[in-house]
């Protein structure tokens, strides 16, 4: 997959989320926006209850796509003869998009009436899909391969460029030039006491007024817009880089901690999925069918 074709990929996996959240939400707003004691008199209440045409719809179609969602991306790690199938962040990708959406169409087809044994694995499904958001941050930080696999610190390091060739003999800056540009690069000093997460906000605010300077003085040096502008691409990433080298083992260690958050608020939501399947097909709920 090209990198063209990537972003359409995420855009339109994106588009589809939100659009269909929107529709959901302006086609029930006035149901759900019914006190509980009066939906049984609303004019949709029939087709947009649980256990309604609409209403039952979107709890299959949602729990289809849950599952599909977890098992797929969990099979193509595991069985090798899948690894021809594309690459494993592309099924990371859909695993997300799937177990993104599917949730929302649960959360509709609920009516947003929660109680007894459902109420738990619903908010397991709430704790596994923001459990899967921070666990998608972690996992970007760490960097990999084009196929998916985790770098090792001597493999990123190896990635790194030689700042000096680049400037110096790509660009002929002269020592002055060469020099302020590394002086407005120093980042300050870790301070501990401000938090891990401080920190990362306060380092990307530092990066960011250092390439602002740079950029300043590249513009005084009279150098041609187009170099500026991969001058300060390859500096960005040189710094993205650095990042990602100081926090790899902080990174690494929290995603392992990750895995063990993430497991069991999975394993609970899909074992109450299907007894409440099993129960509302035992008590006679059908669909279309």
């Amino acid at each position: 997959m090209t990198t063209l074709a990537h972003k359409i990929y995420i855009y339109t996996l994106t588009y589809i989320v939100l659009m269909v959240t929107f529709w959901l939400a302006y086609k029930g707003w006035d149901y759900y926006n019914t006190d509980l004691t009066e939906r049984f008199y609303h004019t949709n209440h029939e087709s947009m209850k649980p256990s309604g045409v609409f209403g039952h719809g979107l709890g299959i179609v949602g729990t289809l796509m849950v599952l599909i969602g977890v098992f797929s991306y969990i099979a193509r790690k595991r069985y090798r003869f899948l690894h021809k199938y594309g690459r494993l962040k592309h099924w990371l990708e859909f695993h997300i998009f799937l177990c993104t959406l599917g949730p929302i169409m649960i959360l509709f087809h609920t009516a947003f009436k929660f109680g007894g044994i459902v109420s738990i694995s619903f908010w397991s499904m709430v704790a596994v899909v923001v459990s899967g958001v921070i666990g998608r941050f972690i996992y970007i930080q760490i960097p990999r391969t084009i196929e998916g696999r985790e770098l090792n610190l001597s493999e990123v390091q190896e990635l790194k460029s030689n700042l000096e060739e680049l400037l110096r003999t790509s660009y002929g800056l002269n020592d002055e030039v060469y020099y302020s540009i590394l002086s407005a690069l120093e980042a300050p000093k870790y301070q501990a006491d401000k938090g891990f997460i401080a920190s990362i906000v306060q380092k990307h605010l530092d990066d960011s007024k250092a390439l602002k300077s740079v950029k300043k003085i590249l513009k005084q040096e009279g150098i041609q817009r187009v170099d500026i502008k991969k001058i300060m691409k390859a500096l960005s990433s040189e710094i993205a880089l650095d990042n990602r080298i100081s926090r790899l083992q902080t990174m690494q260690k929290l995603f392992r901690y990750w895995h063990v958050a993430h497991l069991p608020f999975a394993i609970i939501m899909l074992v109450i999925m299907v007894i409440h399947v099993g129960v509302t097909l035992a008590f006679g709920y059908r669909w279309i069918f």
